[in-house]
């Protein structure tokens, strides 16, 4: 009996025309894209990661905000809210019209960005 060919493996869900030709390329044009691939993965990591650091310098509140948010007895602890992670949120302030501030928890989520309300900025008296 002849010795088993090893099968190819599962494809990922990559489209037809990146698929079909890694297919027709040789191991070490194969081990190249893969070389490649991973160099770029962690390329578009850190950019991803640069740029949630400079958002979050740009819009996370300041020390005097988080205190007065304290003084009136509203959280600003994550683990008070549900679905906000412990890691990764913070808190922000968001203009849903003109002279409507608000303050959100905001963090990443894959290729999103997500909010949970806090308090409004200006309560009313």
């Amino acid at each position: 009996m002849a010795e088993d060919i090893p099968e190819k493996p599962p494809a990922p869900e990559l489209p037809k025309y990146l698929r079909e030709p890694l297919e027709n390329q040789s191991l070490e044009r194969l081990e190249a894209v893969a070389t490649y691939a991973a160099d770029l993965a962690e390329g578009k990591r850190r950019q991803r990661q640069e740029e949630l650091e400079r958002r979050r310098a740009e819009d996370e509140v300041d020390e005097e905000e988080l205190e007065e948010l304290n003084e009136r007895e509203i959280s600003t602890n994550p683990e008070d809210y549900e679905g906000v992670p412990t890691s990764g949120a913070y808190i922000t302030v968001k203009e849903t019209k003109p002279g409507y501030r608000y303050y959100y928890f905001q963090w990443r989520e894959g290729d999103s960005w997500k909010n949970e309300y806090i308090a409004p900025v200006n309560p009313r008296e």
